[in-house]
């Protein structure tokens, strides 16, 4: 899979060092110009609905796992890989010198209507629940919370891979291809 960007969470972050890993997996589910993303009511910005692989799965089983906790919605295809962003931050584990998250974007399809989330209590505390946005609308909204004191850490790559969808997928008009 390409990788989309490299992006650094944090300063003075030694990536040459030793690496805790991590690897997650995000759904881009469109539905015309929407896409179902995972709004926050506390913080007002889109993320894709996703997160990490847990030990033995595999992309196809996390993902499934990831749309459905946060979501409630049923993946019923994996397509195409999109792309990767690795991100690079200072780690929580003190015995590492570096922490890398690579992000896989993977096209889907969800079935209708969405069943009960089952939301981590950060998720619950940021008010994660499903909703179709438009692109150009997540763009604006997540584009205008850059500058808030503390963003979500997720803000920039969503951000970006929201543009790379944007370009790629309903070029400079706005209007997808196949409309």
């Amino acid at each position: 899979m390409k990788i989309l960007a490299e992006m650094y969470r944090s300063g003075k972050i030694n990536i040459q060092g030793k690496t805790i890993f991590r690897n997650a997996v995000r759904g881009v589910i469109l539905r015309g110009s929407d896409l179902l993303m995972i709004h926050s009511s506390v913080m007002g910005d889109y993320k894709f609905p996703g997160g990490g692989v847990q030990k033995g799965e595999s992309h196809e089983q996390a993902l499934a796992r990831e749309i459905e906790e946060e979501s409630g919605a049923l993946l019923d295809l994996l397509g195409e890989g999109l792309g990767a962003v690795i991100e690079y931050d200072i780690p929580m584990e003190t015995e590492y010198d570096v922490f890398k998250m690579t992000s896989y974007y993977y096209l889907c399809q969800v079935g209708a209507g969405f069943g009960q989330q089952r939301l981590d209590d950060y998720e619950k505390d940021l008010g994660f629940h499903p909703a179709w946005v438009n692109v150009d609308e997540a763009i604006f909204i997540n584009r205008s919370l850059l500058n808030i004191d503390n963003p979500p850490q997720w803000l920039k790559r969503e951000l970006l891979v929201l543009e790379y969808i944007r370009l790629n997928f309903f070029g400079p008009t706005g209007v997808h291809p196949s409309i």
